[in-house]
């Protein structure tokens, strides 16, 4: 399942979401990139996703969870990666 939170996040001018999923990294970046989201948005565990795509997220099947649910549901499935043990790089997978 892929998970996002609202638009809160301001960066560059903009407000950001988080998407995320519970099933696999693999699962992820298909979606992100069916949702036309570039690989150099993915942040170790998650894509930063610009408020304007968020909509279409949502409509390709996203659930909106609250941003302190993003976290628990990343560590639940294992597929948290913790800045200090997983620098930004996006050729992880």
């Amino acid at each position: 399942m892929l998970y996002l939170d609202r638009p809160a996040w301001p960066w560059r001018g903009r407000l950001w979401s988080h998407l995320i999923s519970d099933v696999s990294h693999a699962e992820l970046h298909a979606f992100a990139e069916a949702l036309g989201v570039p690989r150099r948005c993915f942040d170790r565990d998650h894509y930063d996703i610009p408020a304007e795509r968020f909509p279409v997220a949502v409509w390709l099947g996203a659930r909106v969870v609250p941003t302190r649910e993003i976290a628990h549901l990343l560590r639940a499935a294992g597929l948290r990666r913790p800045k200090h043990l997983h620098p930004r790089n996006p050729t992880l997978v």
